[in-house]
């Protein structure tokens, strides 16, 4: 191994490990997803079944395998925690890094390390890198594919188009039919832009179909043959209807995604745009063309930018929009950008001055709400005063730095380290400073401890009035089924029950002719707890 190779290695290596991996328990699953997703691998890991996702001992077939199959692997291994639910994602976005810089030191060699930091310090890879949840299996999965259909477009090794189907077939077990459907999308759209239509036809490679088939299918029928509710459920409610209704309520504007990717790309954004409109433009004046020889270099940007655009029109015209739907299209923004400052590079062409202003602001601006992050939790807002001060003063000390560096002579070539000293401290805020607010505000996890040091042994749960993330969280914390008032009926023996002070005429409703002691009240997300003596169920 070359010391290029090692020093590569190394500084990678430091970064994933602190970006993905550092401090993953600092705080409890939060959401509904996390836990619920973390539980279904736990309960397919006691069942010893890895066919069926099962949820509170019943089939739960929302989401495809991948994410819980390696879940299940690190509890195996590790045991069950917060900590292993969300190493999955962790590693997906380890190797989804590593896969960058491969396909850069392969094809585009030179800026190799600049695309995969990039890749590594976007904040939507961040933020879902930490997360147990089936968005990051999918990101990582489909843009490894991606990638390998462009080297397998430039170098016409059809080993890449094998990589290119196995990886998509995986996507497919990692979240559904809209990894191959995306990715179809995508490809079409880059042949009509290149005005290479025969890309379409080249694409569907007869062994490559068939080990799509083999890698992705079995799953699908297995789960259909035990569960014949499974073509209703998972195809026709979590992806055709979840797609076209607003079933399960997450309905937002059209030009949600927008701002969503925007953010998602932080603290890259402002330099994203300039390659992407740059690109679009290039290829605005030039698209008529009649040159017989492509420009590869031009038309991997053009391939980036039908890979970005595409998932974020996608997912608009959904009727029900996440946050996590638009993963899949990050990696594009740091393939266009890194492909872009190659290409700076070779011309020697300095930065504008208000591009290098502009992305200062930004990536220096994040600091500001990391630092304040345990006052914005627990207040709802951003804190006046001396915390603001300091913070303003921190970011405007990093905001010169970055000037002096990016006006230098070699500020370009600087322009992946000034950037991501502003991402490091504000990733390392958000551990040090926040952890314990978000844990307490957010997660289930303190609750569950408060309620096990209350009891003498192990009671049963129930909950009236509570959020899903409370319901869900703890019935991951202590695994237990979590009986809700509102639609089931109450144990008959003695239990455990959570409310919020609102609900307690609702608690005395369902509790009547039992005796009630009220234990306490858990002030971060103001929620009684008591306990109630067996009696006969309530109806």
């Amino acid at each position: 191994m070359s010391l290029r190779t090692r020093t590569d290695a190394l500084l990678l290596a430091g970064f994933c490990a602190f970006l993905f991996f550092y401090g993953l328990g600092q705080f409890g699953l939060i959401g509904a997803d996390e836990p619920r997703y973390a539980q279904v691998a736990r309960e397919m890991l006691d069942h010893h079944d890895w066919i069926t996702p099962v949820l509170y001992g019943s089939p739960w077939l929302e989401k495809p395998p991948l994410y819980y199959w390696q879940a299940m692997l690190v509890y195996s291994i590790f045991g069950v925690s917060d900590i292993t639910a969300r190493l999955p994602s962790a590693i997906d976005a380890t190797l989804l890094v590593i896969a960058v810089y491969l396909f850069f030191r392969r094809f585009r060699s030179g800026v190799e390390v600049d695309a995969a930091l990039i890749t590594a310090s976007c904040a939507g890879v961040i933020g879902y890198a930490r997360a147990a949840s089936t968005d990051m299996p999918l990101a990582a999965t489909f843009s490894v594919a991606m990638l390998a259909w462009w080297a397998w477009r430039e170098c016409q090794k059809r080993i890449w188009l094998a990589l290119f189907y196995a990886c998509m077939a995986l996507g497919m077990l990692a979240k559904g039919p809209v990894a191959p459907f995306l990715a179809a999308l995508i490809i079409v759209l880059s042949a009509a832009v290149a005005r290479e239509w025969r890309l379409i036809a080249r694409t569907l490679w007869l062994p490559g179909i068939l080990l799509f088939c083999a890698v992705a299918l079995p799953w699908y029928v297995a789960v259909q043959l035990r569960n014949p509710q499974f073509f209703h459920e998972f195809i026709l409610e979590h992806n055709l209807a979840r797609f076209s209704t607003n079933l399960y309520h997450h309905t937002e504007p059209f030009w949600y995604y927008v701002p969503v990717t925007a953010l998602a790309l932080l603290p890259w954004i402002v330099f994203v745009v300039v390659a992407f409109a740059r690109t679009v433009r290039t290829w605005w004046s030039e698209r008529k063309s009649s040159s017989d020889s492509p420009d590869l270099e031009f038309d991997l940007s053009l391939f980036a930018v039908c890979w970005l655009v595409v998932p974020v029109v996608f997912f608009s015209i959904s009727q029900s929009k996440l946050p996590g739907y638009i993963l899949p299209a990050i990696p594009a923004g740091a393939v266009l950008l890194a492909n872009y400052l190659r290409r700076q590079f070779e011309s020697e062409q300095g930065l504008a001055k208000w591009i290098s202003v502009v992305h200062a602001m930004v990536a220096t601006a994040l600091v500001v709400p990391a630092l304040l992050i345990a006052h914005i939790v627990t207040g709802h807002r951003v804190p006046s005063g001396r915390p603001l001060f300091i913070a303003l003063v921190v970011a405007l000390v990093l905001f010169l730095a970055m000037m002096v560096t990016l006006f230098s002579r070699v500020g370009l070539r600087m322009l992946r380290f000034v950037t991501l000293i502003p991402i490091v401290l504000a990733v390392a805020a958000v551990l040090r400073l926040g952890a314990g607010s978000m844990d307490r505000a957010l997660s289930a996890r303190p609750l569950a401890a408060e309620l096990a040091e209350m009891e003498t042994h192990e009671l049963p749960l129930a909950v009236c009035g509570t959020s899903r993330e409370l319901e869900y969280g703890l019935a991951f914390y202590r695994n237990q089924i979590i009986t809700r008032c509102e639609y089931s009926a109450l144990p008959a023996q003695e239990f455990l029950l959570i409310a919020p002070p609102a609900w307690k005429s609702a608690v005395d409703e369902h509790t009547a002719g039992r005796r009630v002691t009220f234990l306490g009240h858990y002030a971060p997300q103001d929620v009684d707890y008591y306990w109630v003596a067996a009696g006969r169920k309530t109806p």
